[in-house]
């Protein structure tokens, strides 16, 4: 499977289940509390989680494919990367 075809199966399978299917954000968030770059899927949504902003999707599911940067830290996967097992 290519990693086109991964990301359509993706996205049909949350938007059948009712999701909006949300772009991916920029690798620079705009939320004040957010770090540097955009870390993980969940940082577009940080102002609905904090009760910021409405959540604009009805109903309320999203889905997204979110381009991100891990460059060390908590969540250090860098040196995974190439790794098969």
């Amino acid at each position: 499977m290519r990693a086109h075809e991964l990301r359509s199966a993706w996205d049909r399978f949350f938007e059948a289940r009712g999701h909006t299917l949300v772009p991916s954000a920029g690798l620079i968030p705009h939320h004040p509390s957010a770090p540097m770059f955009t870390n993980s899927g969940m940082m577009p949504f940080v102002p609905y989680f904090l009760g910021e902003e409405a959540v604009p999707y009805d109903p309320p599911r999203a889905a997204s494919i979110q381009k991100c940067v891990r460059a060390g830290g908590k969540h250090n996967d860098l040196d995974a990367i190439g790794r098969s097992t």
